[in-house]
């Protein structure tokens, strides 16, 4: 498809974003580092984009015959409303990174669910900020920095953000704007090695976040609410660092949607072989297809291993993208975050997010 020209007059009449499936035209494509590249989206039709700063968008894609999910944080912010912006970072042999890499440009259209997620500053209040981030975990940071930023005089943040080395930083240069203009705004980066001209807001000793490191420059950091989101081994190693400090765990808070990268029947088969001294199982009906499942596997790995097309994008019961129909049968679900009411009265599930309680037949 090729770019589009939007008359200027179009945004004032633009109506308010809702939740649910969107057709969002790529705008603008550019690398934030080497091996991160953000794009920008307006609506097909011009909106305004309404989400809550940290949420994240599904884009829902076709790679190759195989329709795929996946959830990346929106790196804009809502006080910025007539564009929306995603920031991607490509993984070595990562089929749907390198694919918006290399494949998805500026006129092109994709489809998204969205937004969704818990994990923002309006469903968490707190007076002061402590973001931290490792990696594309800065995504929603950035987001609720920008919003603080922009609708707050003096917002009280401190940030540490967690890279390799400067060529790794993402949105350095805005954030580096921010903490200029502000004494409220105090940013440190951690480097796990220095440059011989390091940036002023690079932390001098450098390494990995540590109990020394958080008290030095955040003294007063028992007295924030956390925000963390990097990898896993990162978020984990947070946790436990806060816990062994005593801090409030009522205060912390973490990104949730899962970070799972790799082949999925890869992943359906080794749950199934981990499951496989199981004496006794439920089974799941869908269709003609018939699959006995232990009390471990969900109803996303019995589809999944039956090779069935079903988008799941977070695989952690967040994005809503594979909402399924249990027609007949009990389960277990550890969560309805993106059902409605009435939808789990006519027994929609999250397929990622339940386990068989008895035999199921169940409708996709």
């Amino acid at each position: 498809m090729n770019s589009r020209n939007t008359p200027v007059n179009a945004p004032f009449t633009a109506e308010q974003w809702q939740a649910g499936e969107h057709q969002l035209v790529c705008v603008e494509k550019w690398h934030e580092t080497h091996d991160v590249i953000s794009f920008r989206f307006q609506g097909v039709k011009p909106v305004k984009f309404h989400f809550k700063p940290g949420q994240f968008l599904t884009l829902l894609l076709e790679i190759n015959g195989e329709k795929i999910g996946r959830s990346y944080t929106i790196s804009s912010s809502p006080s910025r409303p007539f564009s929306i912006v995603l920031t991607v970072k490509q993984i070595e042999g990562g089929k749907v990174s390198n694919f918006l890499a290399n494949s998805l440009e500026v006129g092109h259209v994709v489809r998204a669910l969205g937004p969704d997620g818990a994990f923002n500053l309006i469903d968490i209040e707190a007076d002061k900020y402590l973001f931290l981030s490792a990696g594309c975990g800065i995504t929603p940071m950035y987001s609720m920095s920008r919003w603080l930023a922009d609708t707050q005089i003096g917002p009280d943040i401190s940030f540490l953000h967690s890279a390799k080395s400067t060529e790794d930083l993402i949105f350095k240069q805005s954030l580096e704007q921010m903490a200029d203009r502000s004494d409220q705004f105090k940013l440190n980066y951690l480097l796990e090695s220095l440059d011989s001209e390091p940036c002023a807001y690079v932390d001098a000793e450098a390494g990995r976040l540590s109990a020394d490191n958080l008290k030095r420059l955040v003294p007063d950091f028992q007295t924030r609410t956390v925000f963390v989101c990097g990898p896993e081994p990162y978020m984990e190693a947070v946790k436990t660092l806060l816990e062994s400090l005593t801090f409030n765990m009522a205060q912390f808070n973490q990104e949730s949607f899962g970070s799972f990268k790799g082949d999925l029947g890869e992943l359906a088969a080794a749950k199934e072989a981990a499951a496989s001294d199981e004496m006794s199982g439920f089974m799941l009906q869908i269709g003609d297809r018939t699959r006995t499942l232990s009390s471990e596997q969900t109803l996303l790995d019995g589809v999944e291993a039956e090779g069935l097309p079903i988008i799941a994008a977070c695989r952690s019961g967040v994005c809503g993208a594979c909402k399924c129909k249990v027609v007949e049968g009990e389960t277990e679900s550890t969560s309805q975050m993106s059902l409605t009411a009435d939808e789990i009265a006519q027994g929609y599930v999250l397929a990622c997010s339940t386990k068989l309680k008895s035999n199921v037949t169940l409708e996709l």
